[in-house]
C-alpha cells in the first residue's frame, strides 16, 4: 500500500480527475489487489442458487446453461458450463439465434429443453426480463435460476433464484459486474462449496474478454477481475484464444484492454450478429488446436462480412435521418432489410455523428426488433421502461438496449419516445467535448513517469486513458495512411525532441494541418527489442492558439 506522499503529483491529479480524491484510497486503486473482490455469497439469492445446483448434481439432473449471443453472454456460458462439467454435471449449453429468438429466454428453447429432459435452466447475462418464459418453464416442471446484470424492472420472474447485483434489495458492494462477472461469482461459490480443484484462474481470461466487450466500467471489482484476466490472457494455453489473438494480429504477451475491445471482442461478437453465437462458444471451449484454427478463420470471414454490412446499412440509415429527422431529439429509423445483427452498430454510428439517441429497427410483417444506443444525457433503458406496455421484450443498460414490439404498436412507440426525448432533452447541449487531464509536454511522460501512468491501467469505461494537451507543437511531418487514407501518421517536435504520433480517423483533416498545432493526445508505449518508447495517440488537433 502506498501513501499520498509517495505518489507523483501528476498521478495525484489523474486520480482526482477519476473521482479518487481521498489520499487513503490511492494505494487501494493503484494496487488492484484481492481487497477489491467481494464475497459471492453476498449476491442476492446466491445461497439458494448453490443449493439448487448441488441438488441437481446429486440427482443427476440434466442442466441447461442459457446464454446470450454477444461476447459477454458467450464467455459467461463457457465459464459456467466448464465449471459444471468439472463438477460432473450432465450439462448442455444453449445460445439463442439473434433474429429467430431475440434476447432472453425463449419459448423455442423451452420446448427443446422439455423434449430433452432438462429439469434446471441457469441463465447467464439474461433472464431478468423473461417473466412469461420463466412462468412457462414452471408449467413444464423446469426450475430456472436467473443470473443477470441488466437493469431490474418492477416485474421480475418467479424463478427459484435471481442472482443480479442490480436488484433493489441487493447488498452486494459492487453493482456493475458484467454478465460474465456474475457467472464467475457463481463459479467461485460453487468451487468453494464443492472442494473440487480450483478452476478460477482458467476462467479469468474469459472474464476479462466478456467484461471489456460489454463495456462495463473498469472500476472497483471489475478493475481487479480484468487486471487478473489480462494477465491470464497473456499466458493462456486455450487454443481458441491463441488462434483468435493470432488472426487479430495481437501479440499474446502484450494483450491489453484496448486490444480486447478493438480486436478480439468484435470478432467474437460477429458470430452472433451474422451467423450463430455457437461458433464463438465452440472456439472458446475447444481443446483442439485444429478446430480452433478453423473456427478462428471462419470468424475472420464473418467479421469482414459484418464490417461490409455495417457500411451499407449505415449509409441507408443516415439517409433516412438526413431526409426527415435532422433536429429531432431522438432518431428512429426502420427498414425490413436492416439485419438484426448490425442494428446496434448502425445506431452507434448515428449517435457518434448526430449526438442524439438512436434506434434502428428491423421491421417485419408482425414483429419489429430494435437496437438502441444513447448519449450520457439520456437513459435509454429508463425511456424504454416508460413505454414497457408496448413491448413483447426489452432490456439493456442506460447507454444501450434492445426490444421487440408488435408491428402494429410501432407508431405509438415513435410518438411516445419522441415526446419523452423532447421533454428530457429540451435545452440539453450534447456536443462532444474532450476532457483534458493535464497540459503536459510529452517529455514529462517518459521514463519513470511512463511507468507511473501504466499503473492506471486497465483502461476502459469508467477509467479512460489519460488525455493530455500540448500547445504549439511543431509538425515535422504528416501523411495520410490506411487503405483509404483515413488515418494521420505524424512526427511532432517539442522542446527539441521529436515524437512519433498517430491520429486514428483523422485522415480527412490532413488539409487542415499547419506548421504548429495544439494537440490532445494519449500516451502509448512502443516496445521494440526490449526497449520502451513513447508514441502519441492524437485524439484531436487545432491550429496553435
Amino acid at each position: 500500500m502506498c501513501h499520498a506522499t509517495d505518489v507523483h503529483p501528476l498521478l495525484v491529479q489523474l486520480l482526482y480527475n477519476r473521482g479518487i480524491t481521498d489520499p487513503g484510497e490511492f494505494g487501494h486503486f493503484l494496487s488492484i489487489d484481492r481487497s477489491l473482490a467481494n464475497d459471492p455469497l453476498s449476491l442476492p439469492d446466491m445461497p439458494q442458487a448453490i443449493s439448487r445446483i448441488f441438488h441437481a448434481l446429486l440427482r443427476g439432473e440434466k442442466i441447461a446453461v442459457f446464454g446470450d449471443f454477444d461476447a459477454d453472454g458467450v464467455t459467461a456460458t463457457v465459464i459456467l458450463v466448464e465449471c459444471l462439467e468439472n463438477l460432473g454435471a450432465d450439462v448442455i449449453p444453449y445460445l439463442p439465434h439473434r433474429s429467430e429468438e431475440g434476447h432472453g429466454l425463449s419459448f423455442i428453447a423451452l420446448e427443446e429443453f422439455r423434449q430433452g429432459g432438462v429439469s434446471l435452466i441457469i441463465t447467464v447475462d439474461c433472464g431478468i426480463t423473461s417473466v412469461a418464459e420463466v412462468a412457462r418453464a414452471r408449467e413444464l416442471g423446469i426450475d430456472v435460476i436467473v443470473t443477470d446484470h441488466h437493469t431490474v424492472s418492477s416485474d421480475i420472474p418467479l424463478a427459484c433464484a435471481i442472482v443480479d447485483p442490480k436488484r433493489p434489495d441487493s447488498s452486494y458492494a459492487f453493482p456493475h459486474l458484467a454478465g460474465v462477472g456474475v457467472a464467475f461469482k457463481l463459479v467461485e461459490a460453487l468451487t468453494a462449496a464443492s472442494g473440487k480443484p480450483n478452476i478460477i484462474n482458467e476462467a479469468l481470461c474469459l472474464v476479462a474478454l466478456g467484461t471489456i466487450a460489454d463495456m462495463s466500467p473498469l472500476v472497483g471489482e471489475n478493475r481487479y477481475l480484468v487486471k487478473c484476466g489480462l494477465d491470464a490472457l497473456a499466458a493462456t494455453e486455450r487454443p481458441g484464444i491463441r488462434a483468435l489473438l493470432k488472426n487479430a494480429g495481437v501479440i499474446q504477451e502484450r494483450v491489453s484492454s484496448n486490444s480486447v475491445a478493438w480486436d478480439l471482442a468484435p470478432r467474437l461478437n460477429a458470430a452472433g450478429r451474422i451467423e450463430h453465437a455457437q461458433i464463438s462458444y465452440r472456439l472458446l471451449h475447444t481443446r483442439s488446436n485444429d478446430e480452433a484454427e478453423q473456427l478462428a478463420g471462419f470468424l475472420e470471414e464473418i467479421n469482414r462480412e459484418r464490417q461490409a454490412l455495417v457500411e451499407v446499412h449505415w449509409g441507408r440509415a443516415r439517409s433516412q435521418v438526413l431526409e426527415s429527422q435532422v433536429g429531432r431529439n431522438v432518431l428512429l429509423v426502420c427498414d425490413p432489410e436492416f439485419p438484426a445483427g448490425v442494428c446496434g452498430l448502425v445506431a452507434s454510428r448515428l449517435v457518434d455523428e448526430f449526438r442524439r439517441p438512436a434506434i434502428v429497427l428491423q421491421t417485419g410483417e408482425n414483429v419489429a426488433r430494435g437496437s438502441c444506443r444513447s448519449i450520457p444525457e439520456y437513459d435509454i433503458i429508463s425511456a424504454l421502461g416508460r413505454c414497457s406496455d408496448l413491448f413483447t421484450q426489452f432490456g439493456g443498460h442506460p447507454a444501450a438496449a434492445g426490444f421487440s414490439i408488435a408491428a402494429g404498436s410501432l407508431e405509438r412507440l415513435k410518438e411516445r419516445l419522441m415526446a419523452d426525448a423532447d421533454e428530457r432533452l429540451a435545452g440539453v447541449d450534447s456536443s462532444p467535448v474532450l476532457v483534458i487531464d493535464a497540459v503536459a509536454d510529452p517529455s514529462l511522460l517518459t521514463g519513470d513517469a511512463l511507468k507511473m501512468l501504466q499503473r492506471l491501467a486497465p483502461h476502459g469505461q469508467g477509467n479512460r486513458s489519460p488525455l493530455f494537451m500540448v500547445r504549439g507543437i511543431e509538425v515535422v511531418e504528416a501523411r495520410q495512411v490506411g487503405n483509404a487514407g483515413q488515418h494521420l501518421k505524424m512526427r511532432l517536435r517539442c522542446a527539441g525532441k521529436t515524437w512519433p504520433a498517430i491520429g486514428f480517423g483523422l485522415g480527412s483533416r490532413y488539409s487542415g494541418m499547419a506548421a504548429h498545432v495544439d494537440v490532445a493526445y494519449t500516451s502509448q508505449v512502443n516496445r521494440w527489442n526490449g526497449n520502451e518508447s513513447l508514441e502519441l495517440n492524437v485524439t484531436d488537433f487545432r491550429l496553435a492558439s
